[in-house]
């Protein structure tokens, strides 16, 4: 073999174990990527059906209700709400009307089956997206009370 055909060999395999490389880290990347919607998209079937991704809102005033380690709740952005259930230990700063993020899938019954829930840290920060969500639920609102 010649030289030129063992450098163009050389060239040919690092330029595959590149692409391969690069296939497994897209790959990779795809699959731990977690969308979020807010209960406004969730009502409006933006949601994925199958698969996982965040919903954040407020918790609804009045809807915890508590199992042992169980827990039912529900998330609002002002003007939709998404029923969430969860198992496990909940954030310390996980209350009524106050932010929060969970992380699931919705089941057939269109409940969101939570398995991580994420509260607000402090008394000033909530997620952008939460926030964001708020905000057009409070537009909303305001532009169908003008209508009406």
């Amino acid at each position: 073999m010649k030289s030129r055909q063992k450098r163009l060999w050389g060239i040919g395999l690092g330029v595959l174990l590149l692409c391969g490389a690069a296939y497994f880290v897209l790959n990779a990347f795809q699959s731990n990527l977690v969308f979020f919607f807010t209960p406004t998209q969730v009502a409006a079937g933006q949601a994925p059906q199958e698969g996982h991704f965040r919903v954040g809102g407020l918790v609804k005033v009045g809807s915890i209700e508590r199992d042992g380690m169980a827990v039912a709740f529900v998330v609002t952005d002002t003007h939709q709400e998404v029923p969430v259930r969860y198992v496990g230990l909940l954030p310390d700063l996980f209350k009524e009307g106050k932010g929060v993020v969970a992380q699931g899938r919705l089941d057939a019954g269109r409940i969101f089956v939570a398995s991580e829930v994420l509260a607000k840290h402090d008394e000033n920060y909530m997620p952008p997206e939460a926030q964001h969500a708020l905000d057009e639920a409070a537009k909303a609102r305001m532009g169908g009370a003008v209508m009406r």
